[in-house]
């Protein structure tokens, strides 16, 4: 009797754990097929976004949030994009097309540009005075800006040191240039300071100007030294009802911009834009981060980052990054 018990318990244990292997490996594959058809479905997504903007480029004219790239797509199921078979019988039942699709484009130079404090290697008095605005707006320590604006010049120094032949030096102790706004923590940013100032800058790989027809109140004023906050709020009131198709339109509306450094700084066009998609299968949520460079009709990708979407305990959510890639 107590070895036809041991016989049962080591067939049911033996049985159990050949069932889990199964279930492993079903799983496994399953999850590894849908990170294969998510790639592909956020790399055509990511084409669609492009042929958007060389469209956009092939216009011309100011870039501004009435044009076609500014429209967000809410999230759609995909087979209102593509047809299952040549009759389009697509079905509720068919669970192959259970996935949805959602994205959008926004201009990156609609928020001040963190590399703009460097210029020729030296920290730039135009940009610290603007950037000195947006701090003192925000309410943060100006001690900061200053250590920021430092480390990124030191930066800078030892990657054009690293990069020149001639120069055998380089100082292991210096961060290296950051190419994500979440990597200013490398030049000292406190992690609470980088999530007040996040919504208002970006971090582009050259010096650009500010798009007026794009960026917010708080960059407005940031960006010009006498402007008021209620002339900057003037000023997108304005362009929401016509978007400027000149620095000069803006400048009707406040003349403070007139100053040839002011004229500098700000444009009504623009030539990188971030791109985010988010493409939802089941209880799974992939998420893909890109940033464009248009230059006329040429489109291309300098970086992109795809991740899974979870969520966090305080009911937030955060990318847990699976790929990065530099296409420069």
């Amino acid at each position: 009797m107590l070895a036809a018990m041991l016989t049962v318990t080591l067939v049911a244990t033996l049985a159990t754990a050949s069932l889990w292997q199964q279930w492993r490996a079903v799983e496994i594959e399953a999850a590894d097929r849908s990170r294969v058809q998510s790639g592909w479905i956020l790399s055509g997504a990511m084409d669609w976004s492009r042929l958007i903007l060389i469209e956009d480029g092939r216009a011309g004219g100011a870039d501004h949030l009435a044009e076609p790239w500014a429209i967000p797509l809410q999230e759609a199921r995909l087979s209102s994009f593509l047809a299952a078979d040549r009759y389009n019988t697509v079905t509720d039942s068919d669970t192959a097309m259970e996935a949805f699709l959602s994205g959008q484009i926004n201009d990156a130079q609609g928020r001040l540009n963190v590399m703009n404090l460097i210029d020729e290697g030296k920290v730039s008095a135009r940009a610290m005075t603007t950037f000195t605005k947006l701090f003192e707006l925000l309410g943060l320590p100006q001690q900061q800006l200053a250590d920021l604006a430092e480390n990124l010049r030191l930066a800078s120094e030892a990657a054009t040191a690293e990069a020149t032949p001639a120069s055998s030096k380089s100082d292991s102790s210096t961060a290296l240039l950051p190419q994500r706004i979440e990597q200013l923590v490398w030049m000292g940013l406190p992690p609470r300071t980088l999530t007040i100032i996040t919504p208002f800058v970006t971090l582009l790989p050259v010096k650009t100007l500010l798009n007026v027809n794009t960026a917010s109140p708080e960059a407005l004023y940031a960006a010009v030294p006498t402007l008021a906050m209620a002339t900057a709020q003037k000023l997108v009131t304005e362009r929401n009802r016509s978007h400027f198709r000149t620095l000069g339109d803006a400048i009707k509306f406040a003349p403070e911009i007139s100053n040839t450094a002011n004229q500098d700084a700000l444009s009504v066009t623009t030539r990188f834009f971030e791109v985010q998609g988010r493409l939802r299968i089941d209880d799974t949520t992939f998420q893909e981060h890109s940033l464009l460079q248009r230059d006329g009709l040429d489109v291309k990708i300098l970086w992109r980052e795809r991740g899974v979407l979870q969520e966090n305990a305080a009911g937030g959510s955060t990318t847990v990054a699976s790929g990065r890639s530099h296409e420069r």
